[in-house]
């Protein structure tokens, strides 16, 4: 194999993060308060990752200090993120600078186990805090303003869309419908006293 073989990579020493930094803390351009998607995705990121460590506990597979790491990232932000995005923050927080490869595993695990999506239109990827199988459908809404991606499953839009696809005779393998447009955080008006 040549000098790029995977036998060449060395391994590489992760620290365990003690907390999940808010890096999605991020303010508009009009300084109204931090959006409220970063808001919510800091909520429940501690209680996700022991979910997440839990899950992988049970289901016999291993949530590796990487595949941690990579979703503590996902985790640290509202926006959905490429590989070298994900790189770039790991590498800020005093890793060496990761190949994609090595983040692109992570996340094909991630994706795997339910623990993360993959947004096709903006090849990048967000976290999943919710506790649904990899297969269902789930609609993200992308706000087109903030960035900020809200994930949502119903009940009748399921119903509607698997009774469309058995009058078809269609087996999907992904069921991913993505929405753009403006959350109701960037909708509202600037408070008084601000631009």
């Amino acid at each position: 194999m040549g000098s790029g073989s995977l036998d060449a990579i060395q391994p590489i020493r992760l620290r365990r993060p003690t907390e999940i930094k808010p890096l999605n803390a991020t303010v508009h351009q009009e300084q109204r308060p931090a959006c409220a998607h970063a808001a919510d995705q800091s909520a429940r990121a501690e209680e996700a990752l022991a979910h997440a460590e839990a899950l992988c506990r049970d289901r016999g597979v291993r949530l590796t200090p990487m595949r941690r790491e990579v979703l503590t990232v996902l985790y640290g932000s509202h926006q959905p993120l490429g590989a070298y995005d994900i790189a770039d923050r790991l590498a800020g927080e005093g890793h060496r600078r990761l190949a994609p490869i090595t983040i692109y595993r992570a996340l094909e695990f991630l994706i795997a186990e339910g623990l993360a999506h993959r947004l096709a239109s903006r090849n990048a990827f967000i976290a999943c805090p919710h506790q649904h199988a990899p297969q269902d459908l789930v609609a993200f809404l992308i706000c087109e303003r903030c960035g900020g991606v809200d994930e949502l499953s119903s009940g009748p839009v399921v119903d509607a869309l698997s009774g469309l696809l058995r009058k078809e005779k269609f087996e999907p393998h992904l069921q991913v419908l993505e929405i753009s447009g403006h959350c109701a955080h960037c909708r509202e008006p600037a408070p008084l006293g601000h631009p």
